[in-house]
């Protein structure tokens, strides 16, 4: 399957940034946009979900940066998948860098977290990526492929098993992001054959280790310092399906991003 065939998305991840007054001029923007083709998810501070969720007008959707591997409990701090789709939000971020990095979270952990999710209905933005002395060493694909195995795991029935037709709509509900931790918030982007390399690695693998079905039509997104001056010649790269954004998602140029696939075909 062509790119082209395989609906561009982009993502944008607030992170812990933004207040009611900041969010309005976000939205403002975010209702500029109109792009065919593409689906665009923004994923504000849990606190602010259901505000930005009421206020967006566009094709934009609202997404959670994180949330639980049970449905409740006596988990401060926490919220569930119910929790999130209670709210009418149908996507939410696992496996982000800072997530494993900062607060320790294992692949075993963004595991469970994913196969919760995914049972309780939601769409995943699932991130993978190396560290840069991962890249120097020459394991940049082990670490990633290793990521990959866990979130395999997480598609699977109770039991480890999945028929072809549950993988293949489990595999439906995730969008890949591929994300270079050496890139993340530091201006280093990878260049677009770096990324394109990994993006094809990891299709790759997917081809290999779970169906070529869902190889052709699983979305592998790049994140790392992504901006509107280098949006559009990634968007050209065969097995780079999108975006998800940082920084830019926070400022009007992050509209120029959502149109990236039009100006890599221009």
């Amino acid at each position: 399957m062509s790119c082209e065939n395989r609906r561009f998305f982009v993502g944008g991840n607030f992170k812990m940034n933004g207040d009611r007054k900041s969010l309005d001029m976000i939205v403002s923007n975010l209702n500029k946009i109109s792009v065919a083709n593409t689906d665009v998810v923004v994923a504000p501070p849990s606190i602010f979900l259901q505000y930005m969720a009421s206020q967006v007008q566009s094709q934009v959707l609202v997404a959670a940066q994180n949330c639980y591997k049970y449905e409740k409990g006596a988990y401060t701090g926490e919220i569930s998948p119910g929790m999130i789709r209670d709210m009418g939000i149908k996507w939410v971020i696992l496996g982000h860098s800072e997530r494993r990095n900062v607060f320790g979270e294992d692949d075993s952990l963004i595991s469970q977290k994913i196969r919760h999710a995914l049972k309780c209905g939601l769409n995943v933005i699932a991130c993978i990526g190396e560290k840069l002395e991962d890249r120097e060493a020459g394991r940049a694909e082990k670490v990633v492929f290793q990521q990959m195995k866990y979130l395999k795991e997480a598609t699977l029935n109770d039991d480890g098993e999945q028929t072809e037709e549950g993988c293949v709509e489990n595999w439906g509900r995730c969008v890949v992001a591929y994300e270079p931790i050496w890139a993340i918030g530091t201006g280093k982007v990878a260049s677009p054959q770096q990324a394109q390399d990994m993006h094809k690695s990891i299709r790759t693998w997917l081809k290999e280790n779970v169906s070529l079905q869902v190889s052709n039509t699983t979305r592998i997104i790049y994140g790392g310092s992504v901006s509107a001056a280098n949006s559009n010649e990634l968007a050209k790269q065969h097995d780079i399906d999108g975006f998800l954004v940082g920084g830019a998602s926070l400022k009007p140029e992050f509209v120029d991003i959502c149109n990236a696939r039009k100006g890599a075909l221009v």
